[in-house]
């Protein structure tokens, strides 16, 4: 994934890619949205609180609030730069505030109430976090023409937290404490703390200079983001994708209560699934250089639709773990391309806004289709989970005609490449409006 244009050239993008690497490593550790935290948070109101299906369902809708209004942490970080040090003054607060509540939840008495109120504060706070790293991210990538490699990036070390967040939870049930996990959280949300004294040039040397970092007024700031005709097919093409009334609490109690497995194989279902996305996350990488982003689109999407389909045949724990692997296969390149998608969709000056714009509909989708998986769940003992599975299937075949909605010239462009000679290059006239 590196790009061979010189030593210099390759040197920065390594050194890029190391930044953000250890960056993603660290937030998505620390978040309260990622599955340590999620899964353990479950396994105490499911056998402490004694919790239903739908109550944990409930709880997850709620505690996301600040992530569905997510857009707003990235307007304020589109607009104010904390210590003078833009994204890296986000880091340096936002990440020790948020330690300080993982803490008091892991010596807080256990209650229904002071989990809502607790995660309620951490989420809201990761927020912020967020929405420095992904508009960083994403201004980096429009500068530098490698939203594709950063994606690829982005998406490969973000799987490493989710692994070991599902396997740990299941060694965590098994044997610790769950408020435990608190703890340890809190140590990843100060490692992100440490990150934020670094300053490397590859990334930040003229990073707020350029053209695409360029911002008006808060108003004006708004008014192009209404106009900014890019970011509506994006943002629903996200929200769709995230969409899966069968993969959180459905797939939990079924695993559970119809197959009877433990507790732990949900958990090493998560992690092998989110490992499975890696090989095609890592095959992105390579065919982002080489191919144009539409193209990558649309085979993605094509081979994602069937993606939930082998959960009609699983009927046993042992066979649940084995098709998590084609399961997390089929829908890598759907995944990074759609955030590649956002990236490359962002206004100027307003990447925090959008990124996490997309951020919040994809907690909003998979919050709203957990709860409504749940309640379809139930609504048949022998047959609910099955219908998830076809709702989220039909979902996924939506996508496809939404792909013609994207403004051409976005989606034109491999990366790295200027924008205007694919244009030219596939026939579509460098005016058209984005």
């Amino acid at each position: 994934m590196l790009d061979a244009s010189g030593p210099n050239a390759q040197q920065s993008t390594r050194q890029t890619f190391l930044y953000f690497a250890s960056l993603t490593l660290f937030i998505y550790l620390a978040t309260p949205a990622g599955l340590l935290v999620d899964i353990q948070t479950t396994y105490l109101l499911k056998n402490q609180l004694h919790a239903t299906a739908t109550q944990i369902s409930i709880f997850r809708l709620v505690t996301a609030i600040p992530v569905y209004l997510a857009f707003v942490a990235g307007l304020i970080r589109d607009q104010w730069s904390p210590l003078g040090l833009r994204d890296r003054g986000y880091f340096l607060i936002f990440a020790p505030a948020t330690a300080i509540v993982f803490l008091v939840l892991g010596w807080a008495h256990l209650s229904f109430r002071g989990m809502l109120v607790g995660m309620l504060a951490a989420m809201l706070l990761s927020r912020f976090l967020l929405a420095a790293f992904q508009g960083l991210i994403a201004l980096i990538g429009q500068e530098k023409l490698m939203s594709g490699r950063l994606t690829a990036v982005w998406n490969i070390v973000m799987a490493f937290p989710a692994i070991a967040g599902a396997f740990a939870s299941g060694y965590i049930s098994d044997h610790l404490r769950p408020n435990t996990t608190y703890f340890i959280v809190a140590g990843f949300a100060l490692c992100v703390a440490a990150i934020g004294l670094a300053k490397p040039r590859a990334v930040f040397t003229h990073a707020y200079d350029s053209p695409e970092a360029r911002k008006t007024n808060f108003v004006q700031d708004l008014l192009r983001l209404v106009k900014h005709r890019a970011i509506y097919p994006a943002v629903l093409i996200n929200f769709m994708w995230n969409f899966g009334p069968g993969m959180a609490t459905p797939l939990q109690f079924y695993l559970t209560d119809v197959l009877h497995a433990s507790d732990a194989v949900f958990s090493y279902f998560s992690g092998i699934f989110s490992a499975a996305f890696i090989p095609t996350f890592l095959l992105y990488g390579f065919l982002c250089k080489r191919v144009s982003l539409r193209k990558l689109l649309w085979w993605g999407t094509i081979v994602a639709v069937p993606q939930m389909v082998p959960f009609a045949f699983i009927h046993s724990a042992n066979l649940a773990l084995v098709m998590a692997v084609p399961i997390g296969l089929m829908g890598g390149i759907a995944a990074a391309a759609y955030i590649d998608l956002a990236m490359r969709s962002c206004p100027p000056g307003l990447q925090g806004t959008l990124m996490m714009m997309v951020d919040g509909v994809l907690a909003l989708s998979s919050r709203g289709g957990d709860l409504l998986g749940s309640r379809i769940y139930s609504s048949s003992p022998k047959y609910g989970f099955i219908y998830c599975v076809i709702v989220t299937t039909v979902v996924y075949a939506l996508i496809l005609p939404l792909i013609l909605l994207v403004p051409k010239r976005i989606i034109a462009t491999a990366d790295g490449e200027p924008q205007e000679d694919a244009v030219e290059r596939e026939g579509f006239p460098v005016s058209i409006n984005t």
